[in-house]
């Protein structure tokens, strides 16, 4: 009787012991473990046993950014929206919950990054496309991107790699634009070469792409900011014939300039020409029409009132002449 009390009061604190080691690791494992923060720049999504809460029943269809996206793309693209924890802390989780951050940071990286072959394009510098007139172009420069907080379902969990996506998104759309831009001039008859009017183009070619890529952030969770192309360079072969090109091009529209110029100058000149010599002949119009004016106005008075007139005015020319010759009959 005695060895089965000391067996059980053996159990019994062994049991204890364990126990309380079990309630350490669960305190240690709740409170320490279990407390987590939340940076400025990162957003947060919690799941438990593996599903993160949704926000009802709204998906990507009910954001704003959806209406980019085309009829054949809306069922594709239609995610559902998570709660997202947002900066601050300290937030609890429980062991069977785990915690998804991601940084809403605004970030840069070259158009030409490749991120599943980092040695592709010149190593990631140089982005490959071919123009309309069959010219093999390098492209440089840089994209801007973040994450969309409110599609943060196509990031952690929709998508495997959403940068990758939307690197391929845009680089598809600029080549498609590169190869069907059209050189347009408006003093080169026959238009311009068309490496040379996209790099006169950048900006409206920068803004084209921001435009069509209004989609990414319901596609992939990934808004882009901004679109960075800074340098477009023709094959080293025939850099030498669009320089020659250019300075051709430069020294027609230099003359075409100068033509118009002298043209424009030639034309005030003629107006102004014109306008004197109209208001010399008013000029000398005007004293003959009052003299008309008065001389009528002198007839209607009478004959004997002319005739007083021109007897005045000779006498006026009999004073100022040397002297005088009059025809006898």
């Amino acid at each position: 009787m005695y060895w089965f009390c000391s067996i059980r009061s053996h159990d019994v604190r062994e049991f204890s012991d364990r126990l309380l080691v079990a309630f350490a690791w669960f305190l240690v494992r709740v409170v320490v473990f279990g407390l987590f923060t939340v940076d400025q720049n990162e957003r947060a999504v919690k799941t438990s046993f593996g599903r993160a809460p949704r926000r009802g029943k709204a998906t990507t269809l009910d954001d704003p950014g959806a209406q980019f996206l085309t009829e054949d793309e809306r069922p594709r693209y239609s995610y559902p929206q998570v709660e997202v924890i947002g900066p601050g802390g300290p937030y609890l989780k429980m062991p069977w919950e785990k915690v998804y951050k991601v940084s809403v940071a605004t970030s840069t990286v070259s158009m030409a990054a490749d991120f599943e072959t980092p040695a592709a394009n010149q190593n990631g510098t140089v982005l490959e496309a071919v123009t309309k007139d069959q010219l093999n172009t390098g492209l440089t420069g840089q994209i801007r991107y973040q994450v969309d907080e409110s599609n943060l379902y196509a990031v952690l969990f929709g998508i495997k790699a959403p940068i990758v996506h939307v690197m391929g998104y845009f680089v598809s759309v600029l080549r498609q634009r590169i190869a069907s831009f059209e050189a347009k001039s408006e003093t080169i008859p026959g238009g311009d070469v068309s490496i040379n009017d996209l790099r006169k183009n950048l900006r409206d070619l920068n803004e084209f792409m921001v435009r069509e890529c209004r989609a990414t952030p319901a596609r992939y969770g990934i808004a882009l900011d901004a679109s960075l192309i800074t340098g477009i360079d023709p094959p080293p072969d025939v850099e030498s014939a669009l320089a020659a090109i250019n300075t051709a091009h430069n020294q027609v529209s230099s003359d075409i300039s100068l033509a118009q110029a002298s043209a424009d100058q030639k034309i005030v000149q003629s107006r102004r020409a014109v306008e004197i010599e109209t208001l010399k002949a008013q000029a000398e119009v005007e004293p003959l029409r009052k003299l008309a004016a008065e001389l009528s106005g002198l007839l209607k008075k009478g004959p004997q009132t002319l005739e007083a007139y021109l007897r005045t005015v000779r006498l006026r020319l009999y004073d100022k002449a040397g002297a005088v010759y009059r025809e006898v009959r």
